[in-house]
């Protein structure tokens, strides 16, 4: 950890004459953040992957804080409460100093609410308390799931008991964005989407496993259809079927199914002879 620290900090990036960092001051702070992530930082602790959320990982907040401890960033934040009679909500504006020398490296924003759909609502804690809510505060929530989709008996939060939880949230947000600027370290990773709200997180990650395999049918497909006799196609044929069992795709295995069918007519039909 030490020998990761001590290699070059935020503020040793020195402008030239003309205002820009030197190639090789630039190169070795991209070099010390790559150091930092394959030395230090661990999958799912310092960072990970959202579905849906591209292919970079996204940085948590774990991991902005070994940036701030290897750059030597001490973070101060500046809190405008925007809150209104119906919900609580803070807009944050983090500012990287560097802690030896107290310059202003750079800043990020961030925001929180209670009428974030995660912070709105709640699950019921049984059926007397969701039918002794009023109307317009409780609701039945739609979701969905593998095959169908399922219902969720919720009522509204108190906005009060949130305010520190979305103070908190807003300045984590804050913070990663910081870091993220003054390390420049956005080609590495994007922003922080761990605070998703669940049921986007399991929707994001369902839309992302029907696209691939959307694609993994049409690869199948394409390799029956392009079979040039009956060996190549029973070679085909038993590959896709172990791909569309181990991916339990019953749609997908049909679409294979047919496609191996037709092909396997075609091949058989004698030379000349149409579909007619």
């Amino acid at each position: 950890m030490s020998e990761v620290i001590e290699r070059p900090t935020v503020s040793g990036i020195v402008p030239q004459q003309d205002g820009r960092s030197s190639v090789a001051d630039v190169t070795r702070h991209v070099i010390a953040v790559q150091e930092v992530m394959r030395s230090v930082m661990k999958p799912n602790v310092h960072y990970g992957a959202i579905p849906g959320a591209g292919e970079k990982p996204t940085l948590l907040k774990p991991g902005a804080e070994v940036l701030c401890m290897t750059f030597r960033i001490a973070d101060e934040y500046e809190i405008v409460d925007l809150s209104t009679a119906g919900a609580v909500r803070y807009r944050v504006k983090c500012i990287g100093r560097h802690q030896s020398t107290g310059i202003a490296l750079g800043s990020g924003l961030g925001e929180a609410s209670t009428d974030e759909e995660k912070y709105r609502w709640r699950k019921a804690i049984c059926d007397a308390e969701f039918e002794n809510t009023p109307a317009d505060m409780k609701r039945t929530k739609y979701g969905r799931k593998q095959g169908g989709h399922y219902t969720v008996q919720q009522i509204r939060t108190e906005p009060a008991d949130l305010a520190n939880t979305v103070l908190k949230m807003a300045c984590k947000r804050a913070k990663i964005a910081m870091v993220l600027n003054v390390t420049a370290a956005s080609d590495m990773f994007s922003q922080d989407l761990e605070d998703l709200d669940a049921e986007l997180v399991r929707h994001l990650a369902e839309d992302e496993r029907e696209n691939h395999m959307q694609e993994v049918r049409v690869e199948w497909v394409t390799k029956a259809q392009a079979a040039a006799n009956e060996d190549e196609l029973r070679t085909v044929m038993k590959a896709g079927v172990k791909v569309f069992q181990a991916a339990r795709d019953k749609d997908g295995y049909s679409q294979f199914a047919a496609a191996v069918q037709q092909r396997g007519a075609e091949i058989k039909r004698p030379q000349g002879e149409s579909n007619a």
